[in-house]
């Protein structure tokens, strides 16, 4: 089998590789001044559909880590992206945060409850009975179902909370009606992600710490993966799924010399 191509651009989970439970992961910073150094095309993606780049970008310099604007991917704008494909200039009832609505917003999305396109489920702290009872009658009213990522739990510190999957899931038993999931592991959001930084699958590499979101997305979108060991996947868990990364490394600061 021929070597594969030199890697060209980076993609990178946020949370489990650079910073873990708000705390920047040693060598995440001299990953990115690198990758940044470099010129290379790079992007940090989140399945987090909360916040918006610019609330990311101000976030993670606080905690020391510098990440322009136009360098994060969100599951918010991977979904906006799909909507804006599927059917311009359209309407939807949001379940989230700023993350989402200024993502449909931006395509030109008009965001109501009467008779909407879609349906979308973002992430969000506050879901409501009020918002899911809404969500279930808009889609059995013939709203098609979108969520943002698979997601069942989300970190935090004082431990695991209730997230986009496991809301989507209730609203799937109420409506007998599958969501279309736009964010990680579909590989929808790794390929839009890296035709916004005009690189190429073949060249590129995703590092995450998450077996079945992560590793997945990146193998499905035809990339190299690089399973960091500084998130919720264990080594030992690593034997539990059908496919495999291309490497296995302790963290972060193993790849700063790949660059």
């Amino acid at each position: 089998m021929a070597d594969r191509k030199p890697i060209e651009s980076w993609l990178t989970d946020m949370d489990g590789v650079l910073i873990h439970e708000g705390v920047p992961i040693p060598g995440a910073d001299a990953f990115l001044r690198k990758l940044r150094d470099s010129g290379r095309p790079f992007l940090v993606l989140t399945n987090n559909s909360i916040y918006t780049p610019r609330d990311l970008h101000a976030r993670l310099r606080r905690l020391g880590l510098e990440v322009p604007v136009e360098n994060i991917w969100t599951s918010a704008l991977a979904t906006a992206k799909f909507l804006d494909d599927q059917r311009p200039g359209g309407t939807a009832y949001v379940i989230g945060e700023a993350g989402m609505t200024t993502a449909l917003h931006d395509i030109g999305y008009v965001l109501t409850d009467h008779e909407p396109d879609y349906v979308v489920l973002g992430e969000t702290r506050t879901y409501s009975f009020e918002a899911m009872t809404k969500a279930v009658r808009l889609i059995n009213g013939g709203a098609r179902f979108i969520c943002t990522n698979p997601d069942e739990t989300g970190p935090s510190a004082e431990g695991p909370l209730p997230a986009t999957g496991a809301v989507a899931a209730l609203i799937t038993k109420a409506t007998g009606k599958q969501p279309y999931f736009a964010g990680k592991p579909n590989p929808l959001m790794m390929r839009t992600g890296l035709n916004a930084i005009g690189a190429h699958s073949e060249t590129s590499a995703m590092i995450g710490d998450r077996m079945d979101t992560d590793v997945l997305a990146g193998i499905e979108a035809g990339m190299r993966t690089y399973l960091v060991l500084t998130g919720l996947t264990r080594p030992e868990q690593v034997e539990e799924y059908p496919y495999r990364p291309s490497r296995i490394v302790d963290s972060i600061a193993d790849l700063v010399d790949r660059i």
